[in-house]
């Protein structure tokens, strides 16, 4: 238990030296943890350690796809739904299906374990790619597709392979069945995860106590996700059902305490559980390396490479296809979505790494079938997916920063973000004008004096006045006097903390000053963030 607990330490230690040095060096975190775990893999003396499966399947990604969905806006993936549903279950099945056809003709695989080794590697990762995406600045509905894409794919690609394992192990396999089932899972899954969301916001809005509320945001992406797993679902499109719920609905349900905290608590929880993911993925590269010495280094070789190939073509010729092929077929779309430039395009058909779940899925694969056989090359497939997330993470995750600068596309996202500001600055402005505009009508029935309205309509007024005249992108958030701000905030704290060893007020005091304080400073770092990309 002692080592046990000390090797945690460890990968807690490496996990939080590794993402201050991608940040330092402005690379994908991702990228390094995955590499990072790679090197750990191999410390003389370091135990080998396993990922079981089950751990990534039901523990890890059930929080991460609810995060992400929350995240995500409902408007602006509804808008983009066609692209999306076209992307997440059109683009799994097409590659599926061409690596099955490639690997069966050109290496001699079955086509059952072929169809089975597409279905694995098909599905996109949401978490590297974005990570780079959102700090280059790129169009809005580029990053709703990517996400929308990778929160749905992953539910596609977990039923192929349920089916593809199934007739692998029992030798039997019916293609209307399989599509009449698959149909009916994602509608189950679609009101499960549905009620669910309606059923979280009510008990969190009954409880009101924001420990308990956050409790209860912890358990909901399990229970929208282990019920329909459990029953043969995937258990995905619930989960982000759910989430798109809760986000469209829960601003107006979830109380401000619950809201701050909250933000806090997933950002902590995501934070570790996307690092130590990527981190003892990049640990398996031991375990798998031994296992491969059963088969030649060429057949490796030659698999990887046809596999790399097929996926990578099969992504780009599906999304030109997907984006282009409608429009030339309906007018009213072209009127209504015209069709974006070529650069978008092809970063999206660039912006195709595989992840952690590709590994989860190949690591559950059974090792004996119905029969009691072994699995058809199941090694086989393990070390192919394995180098096709280190290819595709390392490689795509470091290129598409070239790409996106080499094509220029960046500028796109800079016009949207500067009309995102002054929207924004706009509905600030007559959000405040609004609720003054209430007051007098709030006060009629409540016996409040003329000094309390006042004061009320000072403070108002006050904020009203904070907001500059007009939106500039080009003013550096620094110019704004955040760091002076800073430094006088601090100046508060050492004269608070002053008070309070000289007994003039108490420790109850104290907290509520520097609650106050932290408040005040959050909001100059939220406002940093939505700086413009320059």
């Amino acid at each position: 238990m002692e080592a046990s607990f000390s090797i945690f330490l460890t990968l807690i230690a490496v996990l939080a030296a590794t993402v201050l040095l991608a940040k330092r060096i402005n690379i994908a975190p991702a990228i390094l943890l995955l590499l990072a775990g790679i090197a750990l893999a191999f410390v003389p003396g370091m135990p080998a350690l396993e990922l079981p499966p089950e751990v990534v399947l039901l523990g890890v990604l059930p929080p991460l796809i609810y995060s992400a969905s929350v995240a995500m806006s409902w408007r602006e993936f509804r808008f983009s739904l066609r692209l999306i549903t076209l992307l997440a279950v059109g683009c799994v099945i097409f590659t599926a299906c061409l690596v099955a056809t490639a690997t069966h003709y050109l290496i001699g695989l079955p086509w059952g374990v072929g169809f089975l080794l597409g279905a694995i590697v098909a599905p996109p990762d949401v978490v590297a790619p974005l990570a780079v995406a959102r700090k280059l600045g790129l169009p809005r509905r580029l990053l709703v597709v990517l996400e929308g894409e990778g929160l749905a794919n992953d539910a596609t690609t977990l039923i192929l392979y349920r089916f593809a394992v199934a007739a692998i192990t029992t030798g039997a396999f019916s293609f209307p069945k399989a599509a009449g089932t698959f149909v009916a899972i994602l509608a189950c899954e679609l009101a499960f995860g549905l009620a669910i969301g309606w059923l979280s916001l009510r008990l969190r809005q009954w409880t009101r106590d924001p420990q308990v509320e956050i409790t209860l945001s912890l358990l909901t992406p399990y229970v929208a996700y282990l019920i329909p797993a459990h029953f043969g679902g995937s258990g995905v499109i619930a989960t982000v059902a759910c989430g798109l719920y809760i986000s469209w609905n829960g601003p107006l349900l979830i109380s401000a305490a619950t809201r701050l905290q909250g933000i806090f608590f997933w950002d902590l929880i995501i934070y570790l559980v996307e690092g130590l993911l990527f981190l003892m993925t990049g640990f398996q590269m031991r375990a798998i390396l031994e296992k491969s010495k059963a088969f030649p280094l060429a057949e490796i070789v030659a698999a990887t490479a046809l596999v790399m190939a097929v996926i990578i073509a099969a992504r780009f010729v599906w999304v030109y296809a997907a984006i282009y092929v409608p429009r030339m077929l309906s007018a009213g779309l072209r009127k209504r979505d015209p069709a974006p430039n070529w650069q978008w395009t092809f970063v999206v058909a660039f912006t195709g790494v595989r992840g952690a779940v590709s590994l989860a899925a190949a690591l559950a694969l059974p090792f004996t079938m119905m029969s009691g056989a072994a699995f058809p090359a199941r090694d086989l497939i393990l070390f192919v997916s394995f180098n096709v997330i280190l290819i595709t993470l390392v490689g795509f995750g470091l290129g598409l920063p070239l790409v996106v600068k080499w094509m220029k596309i960046g500028k796109i996202g800079r016009r949207e973000h500067i009309a995102e500001h002054e929207a924004e600055l706009r509905a600030r402005r007559e959000a405040l004008a609004k609720a003054l505009a209430s007051l007098d009508a709030m006060t009629d029935d409540r016996e409040l004096s003329d000094e309390v309205v006042k004061i009320l309509r000072a403070r108002h007024e006050s904020r009203s006045n904070q907001l500059p005249d007009e939106f500039d992108p080009e003013v550096d958030v620094s110019a704004l006097g955040t760091d002076l701000v800073r430094e006088l905030i601090k100046e508060e704290r050492k004269f608070i903390h002053m008070q309070l060893r000289d007994g003039k007020i108490t420790d109850e005091s104290r907290r509520r000053i520097e609650r106050d304080l932290d408040l005040e400073e959050a909001g100059l770092i939220n406002r940093e963030y939505r700086r413009i990309p320059l």
